[in-house]
């Protein structure tokens, strides 16, 4: 699997779980991860022609909203369970994943310069 399928991934569980954890809480902060979804949607285009800026704008918003889910969302939903620790879990999962993805390609693409 490639760092922009793996991307594709992790975007559509960003919108589809943000949208799903606003329209059972109805508070906006839900809408953050639908935000950086888009934005990493936005990105998958030059992450197939292997542009190295897209990439690492990327990289910088799975970064961004992994450190936000697993340090501000992570111990809230930990503490109240049920379905919200679950929607963190999927969301924390999808964005783990990507980023080992985004580190392989960058090494591997490292690698083949040399």
């Amino acid at each position: 699997m490639s760092a922009s399928k793996v991307n594709i991934l992790n975007s559509i569980c960003l919108i589809t779980v943000g949208l799903w954890g606003y329209l059972e809480v109805t508070s906006p902060t839900a809408l953050i991860p639908v935000g950086f979804g888009a934005a990493l949607a936005f990105c998958i285009p030059g992450l197939k022609k292997e542009n190295k800026v897209i990439a690492h704008v990327a990289v910088l918003l799975t970064f961004v909203i992994l450190i936000a889910l697993v340090g501000m969302r992570l111990p809230k939903s930990i503490d109240q369970g049920g379905l919200g620790l679950i929607r963190v879990l999927l969301m924390t999962g999808t964005c783990a994943l990507s980023m080992v993805y985004f580190i392989k390609s960058f090494i591997a693409n490292r690698k083949a310069k040399s």
